[in-house]
């Protein structure tokens, strides 16, 4: 059977106290229903529906790389009542999966499990077991172990009181079955809404077999209706995403306190510490180490390259055997060749680094080509912004910059170039010689320190001072 997936996302989640639509609450970066919709992609659908409602043009801007198909629901008449839209879409022969928008925690796999579970004459829920389901309809099954009801928390006997399997909404049902079933649904409830869940009720009535697959995970079916909720989906992410880089040979310093909003891979023993954040595609070749308070957006590091404390790394891609920080940063399109040295307070740009190059301490390289072995000496920069445009620098292979130099953009300085300490370069230098810029030592003799003032002296000097003619 051909599948299609809905999800509902037609909610206002009146309890996030929040300006955004619920689904576009962010978790892990995202919006929950980008996450939903991924999911649902990922088990391979023929058509994915999103049934929208409340702040439907918000929730479209957010979300145009996503292909899907939108529907409206224009009046928020419930959750039977919103799948009714998508089925004049849908056709008979395809089985459908209803998917919410505020789950976000799901997992392909378990679809998946729901999903074998139904045929062309057949539905299946998906039910999770909780130590407390105080407020939760529950899950009562027949001898055979078949699902004979869903029964509300308010309606229940004390003996169903005491099941633990509540109903999590979600439902693989086949279209033909499904549609015949809504057209029949009445809003005669406290709610004075179409339920979907009154669609189990006419199932068994209708001798269809309905199953229930028990998630194995309670926390990947949990709704996230505040921000309580949404802290604690965070959380299951977190930990879920800490597994994974754990089982594919990472070792995490404290799995609670790594936070993963991408699509992280990691090689074997990449060692990470504490407070580290992962943003977007970040690869970590083998052996890598991280130092605690690092951020990492969609950036790839090599093998054997070592990242320490509080650095800041953006859209780079860094080679092997690199020494990074403490308190780097490398800003987009910046590429490290294998054995770099970036320092402490240094700050890199879209720059092209040579292999054993370095800039230890208080630099900062942008727009620049760097060759192999060159040394960039502590506080020297390369002045790369005229106030209107963005000039190139490039330094050639074993170039020397003494420190506290100025490189002002266009300029070249040549291979096995000396720059003197504390000299401004804005014409080219040739290759293997030294070039610096340098005024006259002076020292004035007799000279005394400036003596403190009173204010009304300090306020005479001033006044003095700002009355004077302008230079020419």
């Amino acid at each position: 059977m051909q599948l299609s997936v809905i999800i509902l996302a037609a909610g206002q989640g009146k309890r996030m106290n929040s300006d955004l639509p619920k689904v576009l609450q962010p978790l892990a970066g995202r919006p929950l229903l980008e996450h939903v919709i991924r999911t649902a992609r990922a088990i391979e659908p023929e058509n994915i529906y999103v049934v929208y409602g409340h702040g439907g043009a918000q929730v479209q801007a957010a979300l145009p790389h996503e292909s899907v198909d939108w529907i409206l629901q224009a009046e928020q008449l419930g959750t039977g009542h919103a799948v009714m839209q998508a089925m004049p879409v849908i056709p008979d022969d395809h089985r459908v999966l209803v998917m919410y928008g505020d789950v976000p925690l799901i997992r392909a796999e378990t679809l998946t499990k729901l999903l074998a579970a139904t045929d062309d004459d057949s539905m299946a829920l998906l039910s999770t077991k909780l130590q407390d389901p105080a407020g939760y309809g529950r899950i009562v099954r027949d001898p055979g172990g078949g699902v004979r009801a869903i029964v509300e928390h308010n309606d229940a006997t004390p003996e169903q009181l005491a099941i633990r399997e509540i109903n999590t909404g979600l439902m693989s049902v086949p279209a033909k079955r499904l549609r015949a079933w809504l057209l029949n649904l009445r809003n005669d409830n406290a709610q004075r809404e179409y339920l979907l869940t009154d669609v189990v009720a006419a199932a068994v009535i209708g001798n269809c077999r309905v199953s229930a697959v028990v998630a194995g995970d309670a926390e990947e079916a949990m709704g996230v209706n505040d921000k309580i909720q949404l802290a604690q989906a965070e959380a299951g992410y977190r930990q879920a995403r800490a597994h994974e880089l754990m089982l594919a040979g990472a070792t995490l310093a404290d799995p609670a306190r790594i936070d993963v909003r991408g699509e992280v891979r990691v090689e074997r023993d990449v060692f990470i510490d504490i407070n580290a954040v992962l943003i977007g595609k970040v690869r970590l070749g083998a052996r890598v180490k991280i130092g605690p308070n690092c951020c990492i957006r969609n950036s790839s590091i090599g093998e054997d390259t070592e990242i320490h404390a509080n650095c800041h790394i953006d859209g780079a891609v860094v080679g092997d055997n690199c020494r990074i920080g403490p308190f780097a940063r490398l800003r987009p399109e910046t590429v490290l060749h294998r054995d770099v040295h970036v320092g402490n307070f240094v700050e890199v740009k879209n720059s092209d680094i040579g292999a054993g190059a370095k800039a230890n301490h208080l630099s900062y390289l942008g727009d620049a080509q760097v060759g192999r072995d060159v040394n960039v000496g502590a506080g020297s920069i390369t002045c790369n912004y005229d106030g209107a445009n963005k000039w190139p620098t490039i330094i050639e292979d074993g170039a020397f910059i003494g420190s506290g130099s100025m490189l002002v953009a266009p300029v070249r300085v040549g291979a096995q170039a000396t720059i003197g300490a504390g000299s401004t370069i804005a014409q080219n230098a040739p290759d293997g010689e030294l070039t610096l810029t340098r005024a006259k030592q002076t020292t004035i003799s007799g000279w005394s320190r400036p003596a403190k003032l009173s204010e009304k002296d300090k306020e005479a000097a001033i006044d003095g001072a700002l009355q004077r003619p302008k230079s020419v």
